[in-house]
């Protein structure tokens, strides 16, 4: 049964994003800082200066999803200010949108992670269980076919493997993104998280194709929901990340999350340097957009 839910994680204190504020790209001084102050999926960006998030919610809402919960952090409440406070929500008539909020815990300065956000957007949504949902980041804009394919995929877990010769970042970037080994039906066995040059050449297929996980997941609601109350923080992060949660599902049910190939680009908005190609895509792919919601 498809059940039209998905989670969009937008908790975290974008650091990476406010720690790239000394760089050089040619950006517009407004858009600098925006992005100095504000969190990734309120940047307003394209051409019609929209919220990055506006973008990602078009392409859910075009995939038939209907019930999202946003996660967003304590100290950051510009995303319900724009889409309750000044009905910015009026856009997307075919969503129902909830929040979950991410606190920062006492003596921490920033959340515990995205496996942290997931667990209290699932808190939230008790009416899920039984269920499966979708779960993606907030400063990636999945495409319209990538977020429709889980949404109708049969399985209760299963995951997108971004071809890594597709995606057209710098060679150093996709360096250091996770790459996913699986068994011969495609069943995923290992998310391998800053993976080094050994590990990148074993996650190689049969025809030498190499999977990435760009942390867009379908995912059992009742299956992940102890492994997200009981994981571990990262020994050197201090987070609970989300890729771990995946590991340990897998770890226990053998052959339970299907890999679903894809050979395309995905946008990230991750730093300041990713700003001006965002912009260019954005105006390219949504010329109108204030006429284009659905």
């Amino acid at each position: 049964m498809k059940h039209a839910n998905i989670v969009i994680l937008a908790g975290g204190i974008s650091s990476r994003m406010k720690a790239s504020a000394t760089e050089t790209a040619a950006i517009d001084p407004t858009l600098r800082e925006e992005a100095r102050r504000k969190s990734k999926a309120m940047i307003s960006i394209g051409t019609q200066a929209r919220p990055f998030l506006d973008y990602i919610l078009y392409n859910i809402q075009a995939a038939g999803y209907h019930d999202v919960v946003i996660v967003v952090g304590e100290l950051d409440a510009s995303i319900r200010e724009y889409y309750e406070v000044r009905n910015g929500k009026h856009q997307f008539n075919r969503l129902s949108i909830s929040y979950a909020t991410q606190k920062i815990p006492s003596g921490q300065k920033k959340p515990l992670g995205t496996a942290d956000a997931l667990l209290e957007a699932l808190n939230a949504k008790p009416s899920w269980r039984g269920q499966s949902f979708t779960v993606c980041n907030s400063d990636n804009l999945y495409s319209v076919n990538v977020l429709q394919t889980l949404l109708e995929n049969n399985c209760q877990n299963a995951m997108i493997d971004y071809d890594r010769a597709a995606l057209r970042f710098p060679e150093e970037r996709i360096a250091a993104f996770a790459v996913i080994k699986k068994d011969s039906v495609g069943f995923l066995l290992d998310i391998i998280e800053k993976p080094d040059i050994n590990e990148i050449v074993q996650a190689k297929d049969n025809t030498g194709r190499i999977g990435v996980s760009m942390n867009i997941f379908k995912l059992s609601y009742d299956a992940i929901m102890p492994i997200l109350q009981t994981i571990p923080l990262h020994p050197i992060r201090r987070e609970k990340e989300l890729p771990l949660a995946v590991r340990m599902l897998v770890e226990q049910q053998p052959q339970c999350m299907i890999t679903i190939p894809f050979s395309e680009h995905v946008i990230d908005l991750t730093t300041q340097s990713d700003i001006p190609y965002v912009q260019q895509y954005l105006k390219t792919q949504f010329p109108d957009f204030s006429l284009g919601l659905l």
